[in-house]
């Protein structure tokens, strides 16, 4: 079996594993004005990689500071998940180039590999139906904001990750994502790579204002991060 210094690979799917085509943030838009928000191209950029319901929340309080009450937030939510479903069902998504011989090459050199995202359990079980990769056929799990304390930037899906595979060194584990928020969990969780990739929302002058260990085009070249295939770093 080939040898790396990884027990434990994280990502994110949306733009980091998973082509959705942005769908998350198009409908995240249209979610938030056909409630009365009026977000700004910047507003939506901010809430990349967060929990939809913490994104949503923010988006819809007022001028004054007021947030939207439960009842009210949870219709929001609930509005959300019923417009991205359909823009799944008419948009389905896809693996990313490369990204499932690379998962195939880290599990058969004994990493394991979980997912993690600010999706809720419903949206995640979508796209991973649709994408085949329900079970440990392909991934060996998946997290969920809505499943720990707080999302991103806190650690605690990557902790949960840990947890779930049995990895109990945060030196070795490979924290991989899209965007800044993605680069803030890594670092607070302690991983021992933490890695920006090109091939979703954030760009590479984003990512690299954050602190990482690299900045690569994919999750395609990981593999070749860790020692075990040819890569392109960005």
């Amino acid at each position: 079996m080939p040898q790396t210094d990884i027990d434990l690979a994280v990502f994110d799917i949306a733009g980091t594993t998973v082509d959705e085509g942005l769908q998350v943030y198009k409908v995240l838009e249209e979610t938030a004005r056909a409630h009365g928000a009026s977000p700004s191209e910047a507003d939506i950029n901010r809430w990349h990689g967060s929990s939809k319901h913490e994104a949503l929340k923010a988006l819809l309080t007022d001028a004054e500071g007021v947030a939207p009450d439960e009842e009210r937030l949870a219709h929001v939510v609930e509005d959300f998940r019923s417009r991205l479903k359909a823009a799944y069902k008419a948009y389905p998504p896809a693996a990313l180039p490369g990204i499932e011989d690379a998962i195939r090459q880290l599990r058969e050199a004994g990493v394991k590999v979980v997912l993690n995202t600010g999706f809720d359990r419903d949206i995640v079980d979508l796209l991973l139906d649709a994408l085949g990769w329900q079970g440990d056929v392909v991934v060996d799990g998946a997290v969920c904001g809505s499943e720990v304390p707080e999302g991103r930037p806190a650690p605690f899906m990557i902790f949960r990750a840990m947890e779930l595979s049995g990895v109990t060194d945060r030196g070795r584990v490979l924290v991989a994502g899209d965007t800044p928020r993605d680069l803030q969990a890594g670092l607070n969780a302690g991983a021992g790579y933490v890695v920006g990739v090109l091939s979703g929302a954030g760009t590479a002058e984003e990512l690299g204002t954050e602190r990482h260990t690299h900045i690569l085009r994919s999750v395609a070249d990981v593999p070749q991060l860790v020692g075990l295939a040819p890569a392109e770093v960005a």
